[in-house]
């Protein structure tokens, strides 16, 4: 039976997933228009906080898509050992999803002409901190309670069973009565 987190967190990620790939792109065209000096295209315009709110938008984007991709794994697994790699590189987009968050706020409140494909990246990337965060603490939910994840008292992780039907380290071997090491 899925669990009540996985049943929320997938479609999330695909959501996130799909809107990462659209700031990519958005924002790598602003920036290579940015860049050739092209700030007088109608669609785009900009003002002082532009070339650092399109750096850190394309980093946090390629790091959403990386997170969601060992999300997708996560998803598929369900296991406490993948909550590892999924959890740790979506807090890392998270956070730099917030710093362009916070970037994308001071655009805005220094205002000047902004052309529709900017302001699709500002709104993308706002979005995209309230929903990340929402998938970050769906995914780790599974700590708190085995029915939203997979929890870390979880046995069944497929370790064969040791000498005479034991449970524990395969490494080690129990001791048997009467022997001397």
């Amino acid at each position: 039976m899925a669990t009540v987190g996985r049943n929320v967190a997938a479609p999330l990620l695909f959501l996130n997933l799909i809107m990462y790939f659209i700031v990519l792109g958005f924002a790598s065209w602003c920036l290579n228009r940015f860049i050739n000096g092209q700030t007088y295209h109608p669609s785009f315009g900009g003002n002082g906080a532009t070339m650092f709110f399109l750096t850190f938008s394309i980093l946090a984007a390629v790091l959403g898509i990386v997170s969601k991709l060992l999300g997708g794994n996560h998803m598929r697994t369900w296991r406490s050992d993948s909550l590892a790699s999924a959890g740790a590189t979506s807090m890392v987009a998270w956070a730099v999803t917030a710093l362009a968050f916070g970037l994308a706020c001071k655009q805005i409140h220094l205002g000047g002409h902004r052309g529709w494909r900017l302001r699709v990246v500002e709104a993308f990337i706002i979005i995209l901190t309230f929903t990340q965060l929402l998938y970050l603490i769906l995914i780790h939910a599974g700590l708190y309670s085995s029915r939203y994840g997979p929890g870390y008292h979880d046995t069944d992780y497929g370790h064969g069973h040791g000498v005479g039907g034991t449970t524990g380290d395969p490494m080690h071997k129990p001791a048997t009565a009467g022997t001397r090491v």
